[in-house]
């Protein structure tokens, strides 16, 4: 008997199963099934328990949110195990740094210029234009801190203020500079043995230098070497040397990153990075263009039929003030060379400034400073006399 009935009750099962059918999800979400014989007409009858379960959850907002599929699915390599993660930088990355490095190789070989005279290398990718442009009202800034300090500029009509004009009348045409817009200063200060040129032919002379120099060649040997820096461009040098060096900090800290270019800062200062850097890099950059300035002012004095071997006296004279004046300082530190080390160059080159004093038509038709300039862009080391 209680087979029977076992039998019967999987019977019964088993034509249910096969009768019933899913039929699809109506507006509310609630799936419907459907009941009824094969080829009778279908009679529908929902599951009320599991549709008001649907209505509420529609009207929960936590179970949306936990029903909710993502905005952004995670990439395939991000849903990986983090044993398969990398530190390396992606390889964009890789080839950006790859490529700046290799710009700036490329950008410091192709303005790197040989210095006539010296033989030194130097980097340079700024024109004197850009120089004169960029120092904007520098002679007003000057003359103010002249006032500022009690002084005067010296009028036209002065006896000095005539003196520096008279040899720049000389010095000019043998400098390859004429085109400039000279302008000449000359300030009341007998206590002040100094003078300038800034780019652009702006000349400043203080009166206790023209007392120094005794003499008009005298002037002219003070003269001829300011007038060198113009001609070498070492304004445009040491203005490309500081800029890059700025550049090149700058790009370190970007590449490394912040808390990196931080840290490297840190160290840096904590060194004393800035004083390694004067006196390892500027400081004999500067001795070097001091020293090619006196070859050329000595040159180019010669050239203007000024006698030569007056730059030795006066640097002479200025070694001996010095040394009264207790104002010497190590030449490793110091911006300029020695007065012994620059008498004994100016002596070494004293019989070629001889012969061109000697073999000079003085009105500069074949300037010394117009055949550097030359051979600067043409990098070649010596220029013939």
């Amino acid at each position: 008997m209680a087979t029977t009935t076992s039998a019967a009750a999987a019977a019964r099962a088993t034509a249910f199963l096969s009768r019933r059918q899913i039929a699809p999800r109506s507006s509310n979400g609630c799936a419907r099934a459907v009941f009824g014989k094969v080829g009778a007409p279908q009679q529908q009858k929902s599951f009320s328990t599991t549709c008001r379960r649907e209505r509420q959850f529609q009207h929960d907002p936590y179970e949306q949110l936990r029903r909710a599929e993502p905005l952004l699915r995670k990439r395939p390599q991000q849903q990986q195990s983090h044993e398969h993660y990398t530190t390396e930088p992606p390889r964009s990355s890789r080839l950006f740094v790859a490529g700046c490095v290799g710009a700036a190789v490329a950008f410091y070989v192709l303005n790197t210029q040989t210095v006539p005279v010296t033989g030194r290398r130097r980097f340079n990718f700024l024109s004197d234009e850009v120089v004169i442009f960029s120092q904007g009202d520098a002679v007003g800034g000057v003359i103010a801190q002249v006032h500022e300090q009690g002084g005067r500029v010296l009028p036209e009509n002065d006896s000095r203020t005539l003196l520096v004009k008279r040899v720049l009348d000389r010095l000019i045409p043998v400098s390859g500079l004429k085109d400039l817009n000279w302008e000449i200063f000359v300030i009341d200060d007998d206590n002040t043995a100094n003078a300038f040129v800034l780019p652009g032919g702006k000349v400043f002379v203080f009166s206790g230098i023209i007392n120094l120099a005794r003499s008009e060649a005298g002037v002219a040997a003070v003269l001829g070497h300011e007038i060198a820096h113009n001609v070498a461009s070492h304004a445009a040098e040491r203005l490309s040397l500081v800029s890059t060096g700025y550049l090149t900090g700058g790009c370190l800290f970007f590449l490394s990153g912040i808390w990196t270019g931080l840290t490297l800062f840190g160290a840096w200062a904590f060194v004393g990075g800035y004083y390694l850097q004067e006196l390892l890099l500027f400081l004999p950059a500067d001795r070097k263009q001091e020293h090619e300035a006196d070859c050329i002012g000595l040159m180019m004095m010669a050239e203007a039929c000024y006698d030569p071997r007056a730059a030795i006296g006066f640097w002479q004279r200025m070694e001996a003030m010095s040394k009264a004046g207790g104002q010497e300082v190590p030449e490793m530190l110091s911006t300029h060379p020695s007065n012994e080390h620059r008498i004994a160059n100016i002596a070494h080159w004293m019989p070629k400034a001889l012969e061109k004093q000697a073999s000079s038509d003085c009105q500069g038709t074949a300037a010394f400073a117009d055949r550097f300039r030359e051979a600067l862009k043409k990098r070649k080391r010596d220029v013939p006399l």
